[in-house]
């Protein structure tokens, strides 16, 4: 994971809104613990929110399956 942090850390310092959303993504998928996969996804998904990014509703899906955002 150190190579993932160093890459959303880089992603991070010059506001690299797409790399953020594939990178919050790809932790989120390589998270053990449910907490840790929450929090990548719905940091993913905001991002996807602020781009516009086509990710989004998938991200938003995701998070409703977990129990983390409320279907409307």
């Amino acid at each position: 994971m150190n190579d993932l942090n160093d890459r959303l850390l880089a992603a991070h310092r010059v506001y690299d809104q797409p790399a953020l959303v594939a990178l919050y993504t790809e932790a989120a998928a390589a998270a053990d613990e449910p907490d840790a996969k929450g929090f990548y996804l719905t940091q993913a998904y905001v991002y996807a929110l602020e781009l516009g990014h086509p990710d989004a509703p998938v991200l938003r899906a995701d998070l409703i399956r977990m129990g983390r955002e409320t279907p409307l």
